[in-house]
């Protein structure tokens, strides 16, 4: 089945600030009704899954406002404009983690929540080869952790790990994971 798309009459920028961009398009319906889409726009994410010598991989725990939580996470961060996504990957692992990655491999992409923001997030695993100190920017406050696959496996299941982005990534990763899980 063919499904019936909408056609674009105009796109206006309501707020920009360096992170996202809220639009509203106007649209027309095959039937002729217009209507307004409002929505947010990135340049897009990175979630890195960097594992180190012994298997283990680095985690973040940082506290969300909007949720008022900790959460736990993979390294991840939006991309500045200018920068490619391998780029991108490697500045947000060091900078979150201090870890320094090798071996790149580009797992794939999804897009986080597709009716309401145009974003796009992009998943990598690296072989951790160095550990220096973090970069965080002035905003962030961000403790490191090291866990099995298998207990990232465990938090999972008991919701002591719930970010979409990391969700998202390590099952677009299972293959790959279950290898170092020797599986």
């Amino acid at each position: 089945m063919k499904l019936k798309r909408l056609k674009k009459l105009s796109e206006q920028t309501i707020h920009e600030n360096p992170w996202t961009c809220y639009k509203q398009d106007r649209y027309e319906r095959p039937d002729g009704a217009e209507g307004d889409y409002y929505y947010l726009e990135t340049p897009g994410a990175v979630v890195i899954i960097p594992v180190l010598p012994d298997g283990r991989i680095a985690l973040t725990l940082q506290y969300r406002y909007l949720d008022d939580k900790q959460s736990i996470a993979l390294p991840c961060g939006g991309i500045q404009k200018g920068l490619e996504t391998l780029d991108a990957a490697r500045v947000e692992l060091l900078e979150e983690t201090g870890c320094v990655g090798d071996n790149w491999i580009h797992i794939g992409s999804f897009e986080p929540s597709a009716g309401c923001i145009k974003d796009k997030t992009y998943v990598f695993l690296c072989d951790v080869v160095e550990q220096r100190a973090q970069q965080l920017d002035d905003t962030e406050e961000i403790d490191v952790l090291y866990r099995l696959p298998e207990e990232i496996d465990t938090m999972i299941e008991h919701n002591d790990l719930w970010c979409g982005q990391t969700l998202a990534a390590w099952a677009l990763a299972g293959q790959h994971i279950r290898k170092i899980m020797g599986g």
